[in-house]
């Protein structure tokens, strides 16, 4: 069952590329009484999530922090190693988005949000979302019906939510 508005967001241990490599965060202490926003997307560097979601935050990320949003977080079923390059390549990393590896697909299961695309070669991959998270709890979740598309979990759809 997929994660839904009003629900607790689950015990997380996620991790990031740290000065001295891979390193775990654990997304219950982003989030203790903090206003974050995650998105997750397929993969780093597929073309949607590329060339259109990861650059709607990037684009609009001052926006969010005038909203009051204390951290914009995105989730991808890679390794730090990924995670970390495709940061730099969208800037991603200059705007003051942090970007977190799933790489066993362990929260995004969690979450009821895993998918599959054999045919694109994507397997135990996320579906692409982007929510509001207050004190751990869902408090806006906009999903993709296709991952194909950026339409209503893009930056400026959850914006004009909020």
């Amino acid at each position: 069952m997929s994660i839904s508005t009003g629900d607790t967001l689950p015990d997380a241990t996620l991790t990031e590329l740290g000065a001295d490599g891979p390193a775990p965060v654990e997304l219950g202490d982003k989030l203790k009484g903090r206003k974050v926003v995650i998105f997750a997307v397929p993969g780093a560097f597929t073309p949607t999530c590329h060339s259109a979601h990861m650059p709607s935050f990037v684009q609009n990320k001052e926006k969010f922090d005038a909203k009051g949003v204390d951290e914009v977080i995105c989730i991808s079923v890679n390794d730090p190693f990924v995670m970390d390059a495709w940061a730099k390549a969208t800037g991603a990393d200059k705007a003051g988005i942090t970007t977190l590896g799933d790489p066993e697909a362990t929260f995004t299961k969690a979450i009821g949000m895993k998918f599959d695309a054999p045919p694109a070669g994507l397997l135990a991959r996320s579906k692409r979302y982007a929510m509001l998270v207050e004190d751990g709890k869902v408090a806006l979740l906009h999903q993709e019906e296709n991952p194909g598309v950026c339409e209503v979990s893009g930056g400026e759809a959850l914006l004009a939510a909020m």
